[in-house]
């Protein structure tokens, strides 16, 4: 499994969120190519970069993330407010590796399935969980489907991936839910990424050995609760 630390950019900052809050900021680094450069440096060989801004249709952090892409070799998955052919390739050319894709591809499975077609192994569907149901809009929005509906609706779709976020386990760093991700890597024909709640190693081993290929971590990175070396020397590939 790979490990993969989550730089979330507003306002051409590097923040992280307080739980289950768009609104609330518990930490603003105002270089975020300098954080990208740092978990290089730790070791780790891939990146998740959000352009909240966005994802709330106030603005966006192209710039900054332009210059993440052309600063360090790794392999950089891109999301937030992707909602077009053009923003997906813009992407691409620019350097990312995968697309990451929410509200659209959730509301338009048309399209998901023309993109699909159009960039195969390049796009992942993220889906925000809490207890089972699917939230969209910044969490204002309960989707009717599932998730493991979900899932089993893109399996078949040559996608690169799926994101799924329990954001009802992300308080307090509490460890993700383990019986979601493993019912999701059990259903799904691609690679399973798992974010929300993870906050310890034991987190980690027991995402690997229920099948996700790879964990995007945010607050335990930044705050320590993780100690970035060890988990980049264990989970970097």
């Amino acid at each position: 499994m790979i490990a993969i630390p989550a730089l979330d950019l507003r306002g051409g900052a590097c923040v992280q969120l307080a739980a289950g809050s768009y609104d609330q900021e518990v930490i603003r680094i105002p270089d975020p190519v300098g954080v990208a450069l740092a978990w290089r440096q730790y070791g780790f060989r891939h990146l998740h970069v959000v352009d909240l801004d966005a994802v709330a249709g106030h603005g966006n952090n192209a710039t900054e993330i332009q210059t993440i892409l052309g600063a360090t070799d790794v392999e950089v998955q891109v999301g937030g407010g992707i909602r077009s052919r053009e923003l997906i390739e813009r992407a691409l050319n620019d350097g990312a590796q995968r697309v990451i894709i929410g509200t659209r591809a959730l509301e338009d499975p048309d399209w998901l399935v023309e993109m699909s077609s159009l960039f195969p192994g390049f796009i992942v569907v993220a889906a925000d969980v809490r207890d089972r149901k699917i939230l969209s809009h910044g969490w204002t929005r309960t989707h009717p489907k599932l998730v493991l509906d979900l899932v089993q609706d893109l399996n078949g779709l040559p996608l690169a991936g799926v994101l799924v976020t329990a954001v009802h386990r992300e308080e307090a760093m509490r460890g993700t839910d383990l019986p979601l991700m493993e019912d999701v890597a059990d259903t799904a024909e691609f690679p399973v990424f798992a974010s929300g709640g993870l906050g310890s190693l034991n987190d980690l081993r027991a995402l690997a050995d229920r099948g996700v290929a790879a964990a995007v971590i945010g607050m335990a990175l930044y705050t320590g609760a993780m100690d970035p070396w060890i988990v980049a020397e264990e989970f970097a590939e």
